[in-house]
């Protein structure tokens, strides 16, 4: 088990996600809880595969694959809020979590970027 930052982060924020699905399933919503619990939970699975990359490329592509899955989570937390299934809390704890999730990816993807060059 891995315990730097972005790891330890991304866990806890597949766990809030999974926490998410089964309330949003509580409460008969199928469609949108199935597109967050994919991509909420793709963002730290990403992250994880990188570790073990072939290369510094296939490193590079799976944390830009973490990073659309968070921009989608995003996406899904946003129609979730507005169509009143989560709360304005819940809302901001969640997307900020992810928000923080993305700032250390595109962080780590020009780091690794620029030792590739």
């Amino acid at each position: 088990m891995r315990d730097d930052k972005l790891s330890t982060q991304s866990i806890d924020f597949a766990i809030k996600i999974i926490e998410l699905v089964k309330i949003l399933k509580e409460n008969h919503e199928s469609i949108i809880s199935n597109q967050i619990g994919r991509s909420g939970t793709s963002v730290g699975a990403n992250i994880h595969e990188a570790q073990y990359a072939h290369g510094k490329a296939d490193f590079i592509a799976k944390l830009q694959i973490a990073l659309k899955e968070s921009n989608e989570t995003s996406y899904w937390l946003e129609l979730l809020y507005r169509t009143n299934y989560i709360n304005e809390v819940k809302y901001k704890e969640l997307d900020n979590l992810n928000i923080s999730i993305r700032a250390m990816l595109i962080s780590s993807i020009n780091t690794a970027k620029q030792n590739n060059s």
